[in-house]
């Protein structure tokens, strides 16, 4: 079996997160992904967050599956040497570096386009041209500036970020859309081209509803919404979906912090959950009977609901809910997740066998197609693969010697 991006060479200058998320997704569609480190050094994250002594941190592991990795000391005149060479025979360059980073090393995108025409260059910056282009930006500042952390939380706290990683991850996502795209448009023009993608844009595109709902608010308030006041700005409402299908997360047995389930009031869902949870009266009662009855209820309604889901356990409730199609999801903890035996059944959470650190479970590539398949494999240990990729290039033993003495690997 092929694999999508057989042939695909990408030269991979990203750190930290949001462009190792990126090209770890195209080492999954079968690119050859060569990591560019620092010698001695390499990326920051395979020292942060160690849980582990002197081995690669469980943040870089996950993060730079099935990859190479080749230093290179690109201050050197070998290291630039060895570099441009990378750039003539690779298809597509990520990097996100802070702004201008790499062109004062004397890699403009000028200058890689004139050394690989075919070249893709993609980048990713915290913000795009404007007042915050040279900003520094990470991932929560990324939720703050994009529209997330204003509309998450309640209503009487403060703005709250989400333990998803829509800045860092979301934003390698995007970057993957844009350089597959650009693949694809090279097919007909035989040109690389710049694909540019800012983490606030990324973070404001996966918040497109909220700057729906902006709009809205200019017309009145937004009666889906459970709060009782609106100002100038769409509010925070908690657990509510904000959208035309009511939803809250709902107690359960035994009372663990993660202990609930969330429950969407459908239309033709009120009838079969009344008759689950003892309240047939409320059925064709004119204060429950319709979807707009119930909008300025929807406390009490689902009160009534969490009376009954607090008999029984998240998972129970799950299935009796399923049972009369009424949409939930219990609230499945990282414990809940790690240890769930359908996701390891279907290769959504993966074992991967490291040299130094040993056995660690990652997520694999959640984008399946069925004529791409590409096992998991370990990242690469610092500098694991510069010989290989230096005779690749065409370096013979001399010249690795000569450039691991000059500091230049």
């Amino acid at each position: 079996m092929g694999k999508a991006l057989d042939g695909i060479r990408i030269l991979d200058m990203t750190h930290v997160q949001s462009g190792p998320s990126a090209t770890q997704i195209l080492a999954w569609f079968g690119a050859d992904v060569i990591k560019v480190e620092l010698p001695g050094r390499g990326d920051i994250t395979r020292e942060q967050l160690r849980d582990l002594p002197d081995v690669d941190s469980l943040y870089f592991t996950m993060l730079n599956c099935n990859k190479r990795s080749i230093t290179i000391n690109t201050k050197t005149e070998k290291g630039k040497e060895i570099f441009k060479r990378l750039v003539k025979t690779c298809d597509v360059l990520v990097e996100n570096f802070a702004p201008g980073a790499l062109a004062r090393q004397g890699f403009s995108w000028e200058v890689i386009h004139e050394l690989n025409p075919r070249m893709i260059y993609a980048s990713i910056k915290g913000f795009g041209p404007g007042p915050y282009a040279n900003c520094k930006a990470y991932e929560n500042v990324a939720q703050c500036m994009g529209g997330a952390a204003s509309t998450t939380g309640f209503e009487d706290g403060p703005p709250l970020v989400t333990g998803a990683q829509i800045g860092d991850s979301g934003t390698g996502m995007h970057c993957v859309a844009g350089i597959l795209a650009a693949l694809f448009q090279r097919e007909k023009t035989g040109r690389g081209q710049r694909v540019e993608v800012a983490m606030q844009d990324a973070v404001l595109n996966l918040c497109r509803v909220k700057l729906r709902d902006q709009q809205r608010l200019a017309h009145g308030p937004l009666r889906e919404y459970p709060n009782k006041e609106f100002g100038a700005a769409v509010p925070r409402s908690g657990n509510a979906s904000g959208g035309g299908q009511p939803g809250s997360a709902l107690r359960c047995k035994p009372g663990g912090p993660n202990d609930y389930v969330y429950v969407i009031i459908q239309p033709q869902g009120w009838a079969p959950l009344m008759r689950l949870v003892g309240r047939e009266e409320l059925i064709e009662h004119p204060d429950y009977a319709t979807p707009k009855a119930r909008l300025s209820r929807l406390d009490e309604c689902f009160a009534i609901i969490e009376s009954w889901t607090q008999k029984y356990t998240k998972f129970e409730v799950m299935k009796m809910l399923n049972e009369v199609d009424v949409p939930c999801g219990p609230i499945l903890d990282m414990k809940d997740l790690i240890e769930d035996r359908s996701l390891a059944e279907r290769g959504a959470i993966v074992e991967v066998k490291h040299p130094t650190r040993g056995t660690f479970k990652t997520v694999a590539n959640p984008i399946r197609l069925s004529d791409n398949h590409v096992e998991v494999k370990s990242s690469p240990l610092l500098g694991e693969h510069t010989e290989m990729i230096m005779k690749e290039l065409g370096f013979g033993d001399d010249d690795i010697q000569t450039a691991r003495a000059e500091g230049a690997i």
